[in-house]
């Protein structure tokens, strides 16, 4: 079968389960992710009203595909996490150590479930702690549906793509929403990095699946890692930042000494 009878039957397929195509030309099988259990997971989505139509791709990323979607008059992002090409291992060594999900099977399809669950609780988390991040609405095996970010179709870009006024400004709001997600949603972002922030006229954190609780044994390590990335950046763009072990020490209280 060539890949214009694959999409073909593709389109065909979502249409007897109810699900509306909006933009066939930018969703492809090709693209290796609607297996049995994603169209199944979109099928109770699109009947229990989550979702009217799916749309274009957003993202491709590491581990997920990030799709357009609609919810009555809204626009919303469809994040879907890829089981057959996910990493086990980058996966399983967030995973490993929280308590949360100290129950879940080492299955990849498992994991996959669970990383999908504890991206919706992490977003939560930092929504109810006050910070700008998208809003979790519900999830589904691999599906997570969030509000989305942009102007009308077009999401915000990445902080690494963005048009910044005024940097040393916009350093010192990620460093407060850093303070914030650990002190107050109480949560270490992990991977946070300007490909994982969308800037308009402020700073968003999203990607936040791999996020992990103050008390994850490689919670400081991760924090670490996440104030030296956004230093590495903004020293870039001819911002004065504070050292690392400044920053990291009054985020936790401590008094780590830099070597």
């Amino acid at each position: 079968m060539s890949i214009e009878q694959q999409e073909a039957a593709f389109d065909q397929r979502l249409a007897e389960m109810g699900i509306r195509i909006k933009d066939a030309n930018n969703l492809k099988v090709s693209e290796n992710v609607f297996d049995e259990v994603t169209l199944l997971a979109l099928y109770k989505l699109v009947h229990k009203k989550w979702l009217t139509a799916i749309g274009g791709s957003i993202s491709t990323g590491k581990e997920a595909n990030v799709f357009l979607g609609e919810r009555e008059d809204a626009s919303v992002a469809i994040k879907i996490y890829r089981i057959q090409s996910a990493n086990f291992t980058t996966m399983s060594s967030y995973i490993t150590g929280d308590r949360r999900f100290s129950h879940v099977k080492k299955s990849k399809k498992e994991l996959v479930f669970a990383w999908t669950r504890k991206e919706f609780s992490n977003l939560a988390r930092a929504k109810e702690a006050g910070l700008p991040v998208p809003e979790p609405l519900v999830w589904d095996r691999n599906i997570l549906i969030m509000s989305f970010l942009g102007d009308g179709e077009c999401p915000y870009p990445q902080l690494r793509s963005a048009e910044i006024d005024n940097p040393a400004r916009v350093y010192e709001n990620i460093m407060a929403m850093i303070d914030t997600l650990y002190n107050k949603a109480e949560l270490v972002h992990g991977d946070l990095s300007e490909f994982n922030i969308l800037y308009s006229d402020q700073p968003y954190l999203i990607d936040m699946g791999q996020s992990v609780t103050r008390d994850h044994p490689r919670a400081l390590q991760f924090l670490m890692r996440d104030i030296r990335n956004m230093n590495r950046f903004f020293k870039k763009r001819g911002c004065e930042v504070k050292t690392e072990y400044e920053i990291f020490n009054a985020v936790t209280g401590l008094n780590v000494s830099q070597p």
